[in-house]
């Protein structure tokens, strides 16, 4: 359902948007925030403030001593209807408690524990600053509810596809559904190699050292338009009451959050977490921001700007109507999975690639969203489609060096 409002709202931010990430109506789920999450008033403290201050929310975990008003999260200002949190733990979390399982099997189980029905939170707050008269950003948050599709399922390989399914509240009506594809996860068993963000655009092979790959998990984490966006190694600790996996530190291109926002600085260096919970999961980020010179080094006087900690959580919920994305998943998976073909094909041939943000005005994500909005109307064709996205990816993929 396409709406005026919601339109208007795409129209204008559709062009802040950086390649790696939506079409105008996934930018709504970035500028979507709750704003009764996560803030609260400084009760102790309310009288002393200036009046024009007393009602300003802010984050828990933030500046406490600041005596600045307004430094409340990022965001819009839109929210969604209530949804239903699942009470009990759910079968996949059961099925990763079974006796049975060995390690590999039960670092298995882990993985599909985060395919299902979702409501999902993202905070950001930067805590530190590196940098003589460093000013600190505003926190961020947004929301969305999203289902998480099990794409592949093999022994050593899993593949995990979100995709955002949104309905929002406006002048006393819930309208809707939206439906965006998000990113894509997928891990990969004792790999030999990851591929890496470089740095200004450029990815490139890796191999992780001969000492690590036993036992390791690589996940690889891709933008909504399948392009990568970075890929770590870890490990799956297995704990009575939870799982978790931490990703080895590695390189990632500015987020949506942050691209249309900062340029002062080029690259997050940091790690990643994902927890499996009885209702859920959560994904932790530790993050520092770091400044790079021209060949893609990190500059040699004050790299780091900042550090940052996010978390992301996935709670499951029940009675949310996921029909459209279904409807969505089934008409484009089959041009989607050639995508996917077709940077499994770029990666394998290429020592190291640069992917070009725009080309003639227009991002990659945003030719490859709106040929598979068309098939919403008619059947893919897999022999035209593939020539489309060949065509398409070599206007945006240049090179290796």
């Amino acid at each position: 359902m396409k709406l005026k409002w919601a339109s208007r709202l795409i129209d204008r931010f559709r062009y802040a948007s950086e390649s790696i990430f939506y079409t105008g109506w996934c930018f709504i789920l970035f500028v979507a925030v709750s704003p009764q999450t996560l803030i609260a008033y400084d009760a102790e403290n309310l009288e002393e403030r200036p009046e024009s201050c007393r009602a300003t929310p802010y984050f828990i975990f933030s500046w406490p001593l600041t005596e600045e008003c307004g430094f409340k999260p990022r965001g819009g200002t839109t929210s969604g209807p209530a949804v239903t949190l699942a009470e009990t733990p759910y079968s996949a979390w059961l099925d990763l408690q079974s006796s049975d399982l060995n390690t590999f099997e039960r670092d298995r189980q882990a993985i599909l524990a985060m395919a299902g029905p979702y409501r999902t939170s993202f905070d950001f707050i930067e805590t530190v600053g590196y940098v003589p008269d460093f000013q600190r950003d505003k926190p961020y948050q947004s929301w969305g509810t999203e289902y998480i599709y099990v794409v592949e399922n093999r022994k050593d390989f899993i593949s995990l596809q979100h995709i955002m399914v949104m309905f929002f509240e406006h002048e006393g009506k819930v309208v809707g559904p939206m439906v965006m594809k998000h990113w894509r996860q997928d891990w990969q068993y004792q790999k030999k190699q990851n591929l890496v963000y470089q740095g200004h655009q450029r990815w490139g092979l890796r191999a992780i050292p001969k000492n690590k790959v036993k036992g390791s998990w690589s996940q690889s984490v891709f933008q909504v338009d399948d392009s990568p966006r970075y890929e770590s190694y870890g490990y799956w600790d297995h704990k009575p009451n939870f799982s978790t996996w931490v990703s080895a530190v590695t390189w990632r291109p500015l987020p949506r959050r942050e691209h249309s926002v900062r340029k002062d600085y080029h690259v997050l260096e940091g790690t990643n977490r994902h927890t499996i919970l009885p209702t859920g999961w959560v994904q932790e980020e530790e993050n520092y921001k770091v400044v790079l010179d021209k060949s893609g080094k990190p500059a040699k006087e004050n790299p780091y700007l900042a550090k940052e900690l996010g978390v992301n959580r996935y709670g499951r919920i029940k009675n949310h109507d996921f029909s459209a994305g279904n409807a969505y998943w089934k008409q484009t998976q089959a041009f989607w999975a050639d995508v996917r073909a077709e940077w499994e094909t770029i990666i394998a041939k290429q020592k190291s690639f640069v992917l070009k943000t725009e080309v003639d005005g227009s991002a990659l994500y945003e030719k490859l969203f709106r040929y598979a909005e068309q098939l919403q109307q008619v059947s893919y064709d897999p022999e035209s489609g593939k020539a489309y996205i060949q065509d398409t990816l070599k206007l945006h993929v240049s090179g290796s060096h």
